[in-house]
């Protein structure tokens, strides 16, 4: 234990030494965007609050005739009992129901700070469908009904829950998480959860202690997604369906297929709305009518060129990897700060578009007989004039920071010595190099992640 510990303090301090350098653009706009997670209750009319900041994902407090409804949940119950507290220097009515958007863990794994109250509140989530997965938080239980546990390991890394806070800038639509309570390693049963109440179908329309709200199906992150309207105040909850970056129409931890379609069709949806104030499950609320009209229909514009050039691209026969290069987003668009890519990716969706509707093949026949890694490499290693010549072509390839191709071939050399400690250092360092340059935080997070483990491995 004592060795691992110092193993891991070296390698922070590596990565706290390389954080020091020169920044980059792409760090700037981070840091940048750190001003979206503030903690702020904002407030709307005579009874509407919405907490941004205190947790990974934003909580809604609306104050009915008796009581109060909350919209979401957070994380972390560590971080909303703090939350609670504030709540509670605005009203002591009981909590009387609670709007979960969606079935994602940092939408609703804080609520046991709130249900500890005791007043037993109606608890509202929707009832949706993938595969033979039916109910709320499908994602999740399709895995585990498959035995699937290792997409948590990649979501750790995603959110960067072993990053030092010197690399560790946000993750994109959201503040650095609590890494003793996140959605990837949460305490035995704080994961377990059901809601008392279910919405299916289209649009549901229900009366919580005296406040009018519509749920509404808006399928897109997920298949159990929803927005929450309030139409007499012309305030729309919308969940995950926008924030404040490009949309994580894949996710690089792994889930099942994105309905992208679905997405921006849910995003006309809200449009037709007419609402006068878009408050997000992550980033700061949009106001203004004219405001949130153009923000959903620049998102929804963004979402279904991106579809449309994708399967466009791929009805003349183009692989994934030239799809990326087919598919770029418009100047007009693409110059939005909410639509600049904090959490997810036009090339990531590109892929996860193909893939979801034609499967991993990708056409060129010569991928349905791939060589095994470990013989390519050796071909690799033949071609380059042997292995010295290969290692000496990664080391170069790092020295004139061409760190892509540094960490690819090192993968080559891996390949045939899993082992060797020098390439493994080499690798690492390219990704972390790498990662500087990454505006998207979910995918620099992995890199470095995924880069403090390699030299863990070595004990450096």
């Amino acid at each position: 234990m004592k060795t691992k510990i110092i193993t891991f303090l070296l390698a922070l301090i590596v990565f706290t030494t390389t954080a020091n350098a020169q920044e980059t653009e792409a760090t700037r706009l981070l840091q940048e965007q750190n001003k979206e997670f503030v903690p702020k209750i904002f407030k709307f009319g005579e009874n509407v609050h919405f907490a941004v900041g205190y947790d990974v994902s934003n909580i809604a407090m609306i104050e009915g005739e008796t009581g109060i409804i909350l919209i979401d949940a957070g994380m972390s119950p560590v971080r909303m009992e703090t939350l609670r507290l504030k709540f509670r220097e605005i009203t002591d009515k009981p909590i009387k129901g609670i709007i979960i958007t969606h079935g994602h863990g940092d939408h609703f794994g804080g609520i046991q700070a709130f249900l500890d109250e005791g007043s037993n509140p109606q608890v509202w989530g929707r009832s949706g469908a993938l595969g033979n997965n039916v109910g709320f938080n499908i994602e999740e239980n399709a895995g585990k009904s498959a035995g699937l546990t290792y997409q948590n390991n990649r979501g750790a890394r995603q959110a960067g829950v072993i990053l030092p806070d010197s690399i560790h800038i946000n993750n994109g639509i959201a503040p650095r998480p609590n890494k003793q309570n996140t959605m990837f390693n949460r305490k035995k049963g704080q994961a377990e959860f059901e809601p008392t109440h279910f919405f299916s179908g289209e649009r549901r329309q229900i009366n919580i202690d005296g406040i009018n709200f519509d749920l509404v199906a808006a399928s897109g992150e997920t298949y159990d997604n929803m927005y929450v309207w309030m139409p007499d105040q012309k305030i729309l909850f919308c969940g995950d369906t926008y924030y404040k970056s490009f949309p994580n129409l894949y996710t690089i931890r792994g889930s099942q297929y994105r309905d992208v379609k679905s997405w921006y069709e849910s995003l006309d949806k809200m449009q037709n709305e007419n609402a006068e104030y878009l408050l997000p499950g992550h980033t700061r609320p949009v106001i203004g009518k004219d405001k949130v009209k153009e923000t959903l229909s620049n998102y929804s514009d963004a979402i279904k060129f991106v579809f449309d050039k994708t399967i466009e691209g791929m009805n003349k026969g183009m692989t994934p990897d030239q799809l990326v290069e087919y598919v770029k987003l418009p100047e007009h668009l693409a110059t939005f700060p909410y639509l600049v890519e904090y959490y997810g990716r036009v090339d990531w969706a590109v892929r996860s578009i193909f893939e979801g509707y034609l499967g991993w093949f990708d056409g060129n026949p010569v991928n349905l007989n791939k060589l095994l890694p470990t013989d390519e490499a050796e071909k690799m290693a033949i071609m380059a004039g042997g292995l010295d010549k290969l290692r000496a072509n990664a080391l170069k390839a790092f020295k004139d920071e061409d760190f892509q191709w540094a960490a690819q071939l090192s993968d080559y050399l891996l390949a045939l010595n899993n082992d060797d400690k020098e390439i493994i250092n080499l690798k690492a360092d390219a990704l972390m190099e790498i990662a500087k340059t990454m505006v998207t935080a979910t995918g620099r997070n992995y890199m470095n992640s995924y880069a403090i483990q390699l030299k863990e491995k070595v004990g450096e």
